[in-house]
């Protein structure tokens, strides 16, 4: 048994694999601490991953050689791509998965993974000698020593569940609450704060009227997560169902408000706006008769059945009877009631942008300890601290993803520069680049960087190189194909679309709203020929690559050149330059912010909120610009 390592990972949630992963992928020897091997990547509230600017996410995890993307398209058994009806820029790929297989999955890789190691306990306590953070020690008093610590705690660090009145200690239901590290860290200088979430009842299937609720099937096309595996889902696809609650339901949920942490201020802790609890629901918006509630499987072959849109503190029976007020669930059986979760975080303007912590040194961050809500987030933060930890134990340079090269970074810059005053969920209007930021382009913004820092496999990399080529062949094909009007007009008319008076470029129809390059191939026998050549499992993912790049390509160069426009700002240090308080053409609150942050860039200091245009315009006349 060793007790030396060059990374440790505390907690095995979605941050903490995939920090693990990343770090033993790139060849520092890890250790990962979880309290339970058998919750590893626990889906503590729904059995989805992906939706909305989520989706977008794990493409991109996927597209630096994490798992996540992998993982969920091996235990799905529903995948659908959100948003068809508006631009690809907002298109968002969402799946239900297996929560069991889910979990064996992610062990298995785990287990398997060279360089990565597994120690069941809890940690309490943390190592740390002259400023740096140099090991941990758990509560069976075993003493691990490492150059760099990733926590990635998620509701654990002083975790207490509330179901109704009732309080029970822990960071997820049956499991108990982390503690010893908050007091530690507060000790150190780290502020930390509360936060507050809830997930739904969990119900057994067998008491479901599913003929009074409208089905809601998944897709069966090409799409997925991971850009690697062209496998077919392997697991039966199952349906999603949706009903609604009604005024009596209301009324029930009304008379338990008196009862309900969530709501009656029995926790003070921040919790999620977009995400609120059925009970929030019915006061916030109390002039609805309804609200729309979704049925999601846990599993191929389990009963359980996840309510979306229920979360819920309430007491039990109130819980029970407003849930038979609704038809379909009038014979309502439960596995467990809904309940409320608070737990310690720390506010994230205390990380550099590498997610290791400003105090101290040798010691990273990664999840719902910095604020975030969602498996998607976390494991994006996981990722990048997996990677940074490594690359800290190495001497190298931190390895930071700018705001127009993923939604990872938009994320990670949010959270250090603006910090969070309640849980930071994901939006795609969150990203001002994401035309250039659409999931279908994850692997082509990405992949040669992972490739570089050694987490992207030479199989993956040579995929990409692949389809780059076999999409400037494509490109160059329909950009200069000529065709006449004799040729196409009848076809064209047939499709509802305007006939040709002369000929034109094939990307001139292209363009057409109406058209599209599956509908001209059958059209243009060349075009055909031209889609034919391309790999029989890439067809059409290449395909549609290729079409929203010539659709929507004005909008993509406009944005390009603005990215690069604010880019130069991202060039211009300021980390280290000025003593801010002394700066007293400055406002007093562009001061105070910027002395609490210290940006690295005059960019990221444009971007905290309370930073005025004309603060940034001192600035950069100081540095003499």
């Amino acid at each position: 048994m060793d007790f030396n390592y060059d990374v440790i990972v505390v907690g095995a949630g979605h941050a903490g694999c995939e920090a693990a992963c990343a770090a033993a992928n790139l060849g520092s020897k890890t250790l990962l601490i979880t309290m339970d091997m058998n919750k590893i990547a626990q889906m503590s509230c729904n059995p989805a991953v992906g939706g909305i600017a989520k989706g977008q996410i794990v493409r991109e995890i996927d597209a630096l050689g994490g798992y996540m993307g992998v993982v969920t398209d091996k235990t799905a058994i529903q995948f659908r791509m959100l948003n068809r009806s508006k631009g690809p820029a907002m298109w968002s790929p969402r799946a239900q998965s297996d929560r069991a297989k889910f979990i064996d999955t992610w062990r298995a890789i785990i287990e398997n993974l060279p360089n990565l190691y597994m120690w069941q306990d809890a940690v309490n306590q943390l190592i740390i000698e002259n400023g740096v953070v140099c090991g941990v020690r758990t509560a069976m008093e075993v003493e691990f020593r490492a150059k760099a610590v990733v926590l990635t705690n998620g509701t654990f660090l002083n975790g207490l569940m509330h179901i109704g009145r009732t309080q029970l200690g822990g960071g997820r239901m049956a499991e108990p609450a982390s503690t010893g590290i908050s007091e530690q860290l507060a000790q150190h200088g780290l502020i930390s704060d509360r936060m507050k979430t809830g997930t739904p009842v969990r119900i057994d299937g067998r008491s479901i009227h599913f003929d009074e609720m409208e089905e809601q099937v998944g897709e069966t096309d090409y799409h997925k997560f991971s850009y690697l595996d062209f496998k077919p889902r392997t697991l039966n696809q199952l349906s999603c169902w949706t009903t609604y609650t009604n005024p009596h339901v209301h009324d029930i949920l009304r008379e338990g408000l008196p009862d309900s942490p969530l709501y009656n201020g029995q926790i003070q802790s921040i919790g999620p706006r977009y995400c609120p609890s059925i009970e929030t629901k019915i006061v916030t918006f109390a002039d609805k008769l309804q609200h729309q509630l979704f049925l999601e499987p846990e599993g191929e072959t389990t009963q359980e059945y996840y309510l979306n849109g229920f979360s819920s503190s309430l007491p039990l029976d109130i819980q029970l009877r407003a849930l038979e007020a609704v038809p379909a669930f009038r014979d309502i059986r439960i596995y467990r009631p809904g309940y409320a979760i608070e737990y310690d975080f720390f506010p994230p303007t205390q990380l550099k942008h590498s997610l290791e912590t400003k105090v101290l040194e040798g010691l990273f961050f990664a999840g719902q300890i910095n604020g975030t809500t969602g498996y998607e987030e976390a494991g994006g933060q996981g990722l990048m601290a997996g990677i940074n930890a490594h690359l800290k134990v190495n001497g190298s340079e931190p390895f930071v993803l700018g705001r127009d090269e993923a939604y990872i970074g938009v994320l990670i810059d949010d959270l250090v520069t603006k910090g969070v005053d309640e849980p930071y969920r994901m939006f795609t209007s969150r990203a001002e680049y994401r035309i250039l930021l659409r999931q279908d382009n994850a692997d082509m913004r990405l992949t040669e960087q992972g490739y570089n820092l050694g987490l992207v496999t030479a199989e993956r990399y040579a995929l990409l190189l692949e389809k780059k080529a076999c999409c400037d062949q494509l490109t160059t094909f329909i950009n200069e194909y000529h065709i006449k009007p004799q040729h196409i007009n009848e076809g064209l008319e047939a499709l509802g679309t305007t006939a040709l008076r002369h000929g034109v470029k094939l990307v001139d129809l292209v363009l057409r709203p109406q058209l599209s390059i599956e509908l001209l191939a059958k059209l243009v026998p060349a075009l055909q020929e031209e889609l034919d050549k391309l790999p029989a499992t890439r067809k059409d993912e290449i395909t549609e690559a290729v079409e929203i790049i010539l659709k929507y390509g004005g909008y993509i160069k406009r944005e390009q050149m603005i990215a690069e426009k604010i880019g130069r700002l991202e060039n211009i240090k300021l980390k280290g330059r000025f003593d801010y308080t002394t700066v007293n053409s400055l406002s007093t609150e562009a001061r105070q912010k910027l002395a609490k942050i210290d940006p690295e860039t005059i960019a990221q200091a444009s971007r905290i909120p309370g930073i005025s245009p004309s603060d940034i315009n001192i600035l950069l006349v100081l540095m003499g610009r």
